[in-house]
């Protein structure tokens, strides 16, 4: 991944359709994960299976130790990513999150530190000129550099007005 962060500079911009072109990539700030992370969330949405609550039985699966659940982990990708642009999600919609697409190649565990990369897929043009397309691939990466949650996600953004508008 590149270093360099072209959106670092117009981070107290509005940032439109035009500014992420294909090929654009970011990474986000980190968070890390804790306990009372996967605690309150297991309370939040019912979801007590044992893999993420149970420390005694999780060290008898193949992780050897409770993991975070794959939707708290996609959650807190949404929020370290529309903190790393935060002005041109105001005027944005998120179409969809193409569940097909959601991915955990490897776990995470209570205590990994997450941060977002991501890259720009799709740019498409909407039937509507001051709107467009732009398709997201996010990945999750660890502290050791592991990708543990993958997504691709759609958002409906503002065009920059035109000349005639302004």
């Amino acid at each position: 991944m590149n270093d360099s962060n072209p959106l670092q500079d117009i981070a107290q911009t509005a940032i439109y359709w035009e500014d992420l072109p294909v090929g654009t990539r970011y990474r986000t700030s980190s968070r890390t994960i804790t306990e009372a992370d996967v605690v309150a969330f297991a309370a939040l949405t019912g979801d007590s299976n044992r893999l993420h609550v149970d420390a005694e039985y999780a060290k008898g699966t193949l992780f050897g130790q409770r993991i975070a659940h794959g939707m708290l982990v996609a959650s807190y990708m949404a929020g370290l990513t529309s903190r790393s642009i935060p002005y041109q999600l105001t005027e944005a919609a998120v179409l969809g999150v193409l569940e097909n697409r959601l991915k955990y190649p490897k776990p995470t565990l209570i205590g990994d530190t997450l941060h977002v990369e991501i890259e720009v897929m799709e740019q498409k043009p909407t039937s509507r000129p001051d709107r467009g397309l732009i398709g997201f691939l996010r990945k999750g990466v660890n502290q050791r550099g592991e990708t543990v949650c993958e997504m691709e996600a759609v958002c409906l953004l503002k065009r920059r007005p035109s000349e005639e508008q302004a």
